[in-house]
């Protein structure tokens, strides 16, 4: 009877074993996951919020399927989910907490899914709950930190604004904003290197279409919190890219617009004025990296095209600041309608590249 009763017990055992294995919850604190971005935390931590253009979480794991539990302040964010290095769907999130399946009917051995936030900070916040994996399985440790990291700060053509509409219509629709098809993330894809996007669409340094400006928003952890403050010294970038001033370069003209009367009231801003403003940005860039180095670009919109001033307000306001590791470099006109498109986000993408590689010699 002893031993029958042993027997029945390590059966109890073996099977509750296996059952604890068919599913694994993985918390949003978890060491074994790969964040990428700025990330912000709920109060509790109990989940994390992914806010900004390109953030990104991601597992290793064996398992036959993978789920997330997600929720949205707005209607309107759009994930791409990458399984085993291919975007394999795009994720609508929903204003309610909700299960996602990620993955299914995996195959056997190790995957790796991402989930890469294609819109940016305007479309809400993406409250991130962890992830589930079920079916045989095993979660692995995260991969090792990257030697590289870039830091982009930009407007719409940096945030990919309409990147993603085929018709060349430039339509606002979110679902057509996809940051991982930038030049920002190419570029960063191609170095292997840690991203991260500081991005908002209509952002001028001087002034913008809305009520902000870049020296406004740069430092935010959340972009919503003006007391939100990003710790730069616990993540140092070796490389930082401006790609500032289109919007500057329309709004300075517009006299009548609400935000020209808001920042300059009834005083026309001087190019020294423009030049300092860009200026001081940068060093404060400089300031939070040290060690990095820094390119101010411009482009491929109409503020670099054959004439402008602009350009040659970013080369003076860089040789004001005499530092042999601050570079200019400027994407030619596209000379299209509207914004950026597919390729030409790929061509940007490419010319930075080259750009990095010849000069910085990564």
């Amino acid at each position: 009877m002893n031993y029958f009763l042993t027997f029945l017990l390590l059966v109890f055992v073996f099977t509750s074993c296996n059952k604890l294995t068919e599913q694994i919850d993985v918390l949003p604190t978890s060491r074994a996951l790969n964040y990428m971005g700025r990330t912000v935390w709920t109060a509790d931590s109990t989940a994390s919020e992914l806010c900004w253009s390109g953030a990104s979480v991601a597992i290793n794991f064996e398992g036959e399927q993978l789920k997330t539990t997600l929720k949205n302040n707005e209607r309107d964010n759009y994930y791409n989910v990458i399984i085993d290095g291919v975007v394999d769907s795009i994720l609508h999130i929903d204003t309610l907490k909700t299960e996602y399946i990620l993955a299914n009917n995996l195959s056997k051995g190790k995957h790796r899914v991402e989930l890469f936030r294609r819109t940016e900070c305007t479309f809400g916040k993406t409250q991130f709950y962890g992830f589930k994996i079920e079916g045989k399985a095993k979660l692995l440790p995260a991969n090792s930190k990257k030697t590289k990291s870039i830091e982009f700060y930009g407007n719409s053509i940096t945030v990919g604004y309409g990147v993603d509409d085929a018709t060349e219509q430039d339509r606002w629709d979110s679902i057509y904003s996809n940051n991982y098809h930038s030049y920002a993330f190419l570029t960063a894809k191609h170095f292997d290197a840690d991203y991260s996007c500081i991005a908002r669409s209509g952002i001028g340094i001087t002034v913008s279409w809305f009520d902000q400006i870049m020296p406004e928003l740069y430092y935010r952890q959340d972009p919503y919190k003006e007391n939100s403050k990003w710790d730069f010294s616990s993540h140092p970038k070796n490389l930082v890219v401006v790609n500032l001033f289109q919007n500057d370069s329309w709004i300075v003209k517009l006299q009548k617009h609400e935000q020209y009367k808001n920042r300059f009231a009834s005083q026309e801003p001087t190019k020294e004025f423009i030049i300092k403003s860009y200026a001081n940005f940068i060093g404060k860039l400089r300031n939070h990296y040290p060690n990095a180095k820094i390119i101010c670009m411009l482009g491929s919109m109409d503020a670099t095209k054959d004439g402008s001033e602009w350009p040659e307000y970013v080369k003076k306001a860089v040789k004001s600041l005499n530092d042999n590791n601050i570079y200019t470099f400027f994407m030619p006109y596209k000379n299209s309608k509207g914004h950026p498109e597919l390729e030409d986000q790929k061509l940007m993408g490419e010319a930075l590249i080259k750009f990095i590689e010849d000069t910085l010699h990564w």
